[in-house]
């Protein structure tokens, strides 16, 4: 990607010095070095789509710049504007967040070199071209195939766990897929900060083959136990068609992922079979009460109930973990109105305009700070003063630990860069060839290890920085001095600003997850309330209580991000609070999935074991947000969705379209939500051991 990235900022430069127009190679180049911060690996569709709109996004933040130049008013005020709506864009995300923060910097840059009409628009096309050519260079060239080697590992796991069901346990062997176990944890280890689809299904993935692989280990020690008490047990036999079943599903679930192809159509019949067997162990023991072959019975059937929702779960994440499963799911989501989409990024920056949100409480910060750097910089005239705006907005990040490191790493690697480039210059005979030779070099440095420490990023943007602008004409020894000057008010700027305004993440991401979990509860039973007594006033409350939950999401994923550099953060704490975090992703897909479903369905009587569920599900959510919020809470006090999920099912016609709807998603929530109380507990119990 530096590769990639380094030429498409030196072909702009070397085609304007052949050309005899220096100037607009550097505009071309500095559009090219923006928008390769919006480079990824990430599948060429979604790159290509984020990248032209990073593209276009900075030329329009070069054009309203130059046109704004001449007039203080008009740039502080765009500028204050411009930087507000970048503060808020961290609720979509780093990658929407950097892109908020590219743009103000050229917004910054602009506004202090007035230009006139034709000049500034010039300068956007120039800019919009240069951004097109490094989408082009990314999308063409090094193909890769993000997350094969997660889903190949996962695929694995998979496969152990099927030939494992097919063995018999002996007591004396270490666990089944152990070592497979532990390949696919460390495949997806680099995922922990990675918060888009397909890092989190994958996530969910390895999640569910955890829970799947202690749920037959403790099958098959009941059908032991049956055995060596009654060999003619009926248990026995209908475990045995079990897992015979449940082997055939993780084969294909394991040569999906493997292959990167679609299950077999079988696996609906497998599913239904297992399902099957769960109640006919059920009926067949109904009568026999009392005895101790009969409480091993009956536990057999609570894990072959629990096996079976685990591998719905899995089938429903590995369906959506192949590349026609990702095509597929993305079709899927389009068609929803844009407020039912999970990742309907209009509806997140709208649940966010409140002073509850933490992005919006950034951009109110970032906003002042900027207007405040603008105008300085204006009052005194001062040389290269647009380095004081553009430093706040490089250093001031939503969180107390990355805005204080990265201020002073900015400061004192900006010193480093410039003594760096002072150097270059007096002992290096520079001319244009060697300058463009130079700026490939530290284009290539901040493209490669850039991303990895930003001391070093520093360093090397600050004497790439010098580098263009003696390209661009401007007196080294100017620039130098003038942006060591900026750069520290700048950083100054921005550490008083947080310093004023501080927020330390370890101590709000319990409080933010539990108030998640309270916000899906409203929201869940606002969505449920439409089912159980429809109300066309109701929808009013719906939009509500989703939008309270979008807010609580968007608070509390870029907290969880921000987590990871705080000190003290062990990345098994990091991968403790993902994972939570994957399976609340799986509720609140169920949740407006079953949303979607109110006006595509008829109505029908409601089921009082519907309402059952509705009431326990709530139960579950406020006991999760007390578990976090540091109170003792024993497992039995947790209600048995599982049980209630099969009672539903049982009750009402199963033809029924708004039944069946209701019967998939409360499947997936009662999964998603008896492995996140697995999860909180066993983070509970971390805690309290600490």
């Amino acid at each position: 990607m530096a590769l990639r990235n380094t030429a498409g900022v030196i072909l702009p430069l070397i085609a304007g010095y052949a050309l005899g127009m220096p100037r607009g190679g550097l505009a071309m180049a500095s559009g090219a070095l923006n928008v390769s911060y919006s480079d990824g690996n990430d599948p060429y569709a979604q790159r290509a789509k984020r990248m032209v709109a990073s593209t276009v996004w900075c030329s329009i933040a070069v054009l309203l710049g130059g046109l704004t130049g001449h007039h203080n008013v008009a740039a502080i005020a765009i500028v204050t504007a411009w930087s507000f709506v970048a503060g808020l864009l961290v609720s979509l995300g780093t990658t929407a967040a950097d892109v908020g923060v590219i743009s103000t910097v050229m917004l910054v840059v602009y506004a202090a070199q007035p230009l006139t009409p034709r000049q500034a628009v010039e300068s956007a096309l120039l800019a919009l071209a240069g951004g097109l050519l490094q989408t082009g260079i990314s999308v063409a060239l090094w193909p890769v195939w993000r997350y094969e080697p997660e889903r190949r590992a996962l695929g694995e796991l998979f496969l152990a766990h099927a030939r494992a069901t097919r063995t018999p346990m002996m007591a004396a062997k270490s666990p089944p897929a152990t070592a497979e176990s532990l390949q696919a944890q460390n495949a997806l280890a680099g995922l922990s900060r990675d918060e888009s689809f397909e890092a989190v299904r994958y996530r969910s993935l390895l999640t569910q083959a955890e829970r799947i692989r202690l749920s037959l280990t403790v099958l098959a020690r009941l059908r032991m136990r049956l055995e060596r008490e009654s060999r003619d047990h009926a248990a026995i036999e209908i475990i045995d068609r079990y897992l015979d079943n449940a082997a055939k599903i993780l084969e294909d679930l394991g040569e999906s992922l493997v292959s990167g192809k679609e299950l077999p159509d079988e696996k609906d019949r497998l599913v239904l079979g297992v399902v099957a067997l769960a109640y006919q162990l059920r009926e067949d023991n109904a009568g026999d009460r009392g005895t101790f072959l009969a409480a091993v019975a009956q536990n057999a059937r609570h894990q072959m109930d629990a096996l079976s929702g685990q591998l719905r779960a899995a089938i429903d994440l590995a369906s959506r973990a192949t590349p026609e499963g990702q095509a597929q799911f993305a079709k899927e989501e389009a068609r929803q109105p844009w407020w039912l989409r999970f990742s309907s990024q209009l509806a997140t920056l709208r649940a966010n305009l409140n002073l509850q949100s933490a992005a919006f409480r950034h951009a109110l910060r970032l906003a002042v700070c900027l207007a405040i750097g603008a105008a300085v910089g204006r009052m005194f005239e001062s040389q290269r003063s647009y380095w004081i705006p553009m430093t706040t907005v490089l250093v001031l990040k939503p969180d107390f630990t990355t805005t204080f490191s990265r201020g002073i790493l900015r400061i004192v690697g900006t010193m480093a860069g410039l003594l760096l480039a002072t150097a270059l210059f007096h002992y290096l005979p520079l001319h244009t060839v060697t300058e463009i030779a130079l700026i490939a070099v530290f284009t290539f440095l901040v493209r490669w290890i850039g991303p990895a420490n930003y001391g070093v990023f520093t360093v090397t943007i600050s004497a790439l920085i010098v580098l263009l602008l003696t390209i661009a004409g401007v007196s080294p020894k100017e620039a130098i001095h003038a942006r060591g000057v900026n750069t520290m008010i700048g950083g100054l700027l921005a550490l008083a600003a947080y310093a004023a305004w501080p927020t330390w993440e370890s101590a709000q991401v319990p409080e933010l997850f539990a108030k998640l979990l309270e916000a899906y509860k409203k929201s869940f039973h606002q969505i449920t309330q439409g089912y159980l007594e429809p109300n066309p006033a109701g929808e009013k409350e719906r939009d509500l209580a989703r939008r309270r939950a979008r807010t609580a999401r968007s608070n509390l994923e870029p907290s969880l991000d921000r987590l990871g550099a705080e000190p003290g953060v062990t990345p098994d704490q990091m991968s403790r609070w993902n994972a939570m975090l994957a399976s609340s992703h799986r509720f609140a897909h169920a949740m407006m999935a079953m949303e979607a479903g109110l006006p595509q369905t008829k109505e029908a009587p409601p089921r009082p074991e519907f309402r059952k569920f509705r009431d326990d599900v709530e139960k579950t959510l406020e006991l999760l947000a007390r578990v976090l919020r540091g109170a003792r809470i024993a497992e039995k006090e947790f209600p048995d969705l599982r049980e209630d999920h099969n009672q539903m099912v049982a009750a009402g016609d199963p033809q029924n379209a708004r039944y069946a709807l209701v019967n998939v998603e409360a499947d997936r929530m009662t999964n998603s939500l008896n492995t996140l109380r697995e999860q909180a507990m066993e983070w509970a119990r971390a805690g309290q051991a600490t």
